[in-house]
Parts: structure tokens; sequence; C-alpha cells
């Protein structure tokens, strides 16, 4: 089963933009991201519409973080995106009448919620500041371990 990545990508894409000093086209974005303009497009027509991000036309347009870091979670986004499943498990459903397929069903139902739950609880705690913050503190330790080499 093929994975979903739209929530890392867009946050990926998030965090990009917010390094930038004016707008980023789409096509900027895409090439960051090794992917397709019109993915990125697709992806930030949704954000926009949350009013995570804005958008301007013509020369020196592009798309821009329209409010602050501090105040997005990473269940904000994953709702903008439409709420997608975040667990690609599901159980067998060939034999409904089956007591040991509704014995089954039943347990992994009550794991698979209990999972969703914890995992969009850690989403919502998350801020689009903290990740930001550890790219930084990230960034910085890379350059000082750089630094410590070449001397």
């Amino acid at each position: 089963m093929k994975q979903d990545s739209r929530l890392s990508g867009v946050v990926h894409v998030l965090l990009h933009m917010a390094e930038m000093d004016g707008p980023a086209t789409s096509e900027a974005l895409a090439a960051a991201m090794q992917t397709h303009p019109v993915v990125v497009r697709r992806w930030l027509a949704g954000l926009r519409y949350a009013g995570f991000v804005a958008s301007a036309k013509g020369h020196r347009g592009g798309w821009v973080v329209s409010c602050p870091l501090s105040q997005v979670t990473l269940g904000d986004i994953h709702q903008a995106l439409g709420a997608p499943a975040l667990l690609a498990v599901g159980h067998r459903s060939e034999n409904p009448s089956c007591l040991v397929e509704q014995a089954v069903n039943g347990a992994l139902d009550e794991a698979y919620r209990e999972s969703e739950r914890v995992l969009l609880d850690r989403l919502g705690a998350v801020t689009l500041a903290d990740l930001s913050q550890g790219f930084h503190h990230h960034r910085l330790a890379c350059n000082a371990g750089e630094l410590a080499h070449v001397e």
C-alpha cells in the first residue's frame, strides 16, 4: 500500500517558505522538494483556504506563510489536507459473519482508534515554530561540527 506523504511534504514546504525573505514560487518550492510545481500548488491551495498561506500573482509573486508559525500545529495542517487516514492498516472483511473475524476486527478497531488518537494528540502538540526551532538548532550544530572538522 502506498503511503500518503502529503503531511510531511507540506510541512517541509512550509518550513522552506518560512526561511525565505519573500514570496516563493511553486517552481522554486517544487525544485526544493524534487516534485512538480502542480503538486506544490495543489498542496498550497488547501492551505490557502485554511488561512496558513497566501499567494500573489505577477512579478515578485509567489507563496508566503500568512500566519505565525507558533499558531499552526501539525494537526491543523493534517485537517487542512482533508484529514487523510493516518494508519495504513486495516482488517479482513471477507467473511463478516465469521465470529473469529468479528473478534479480531473488534480488537483491532480498538487498537487502531487508540493509536490514531495518540497520533492526533501528538500532531496537535507540535507547532511549525517547534520544527523551525529544531531546524535552526540542527543547522547550528552542523555548522559547529563543520568548523571543528576544518580546524
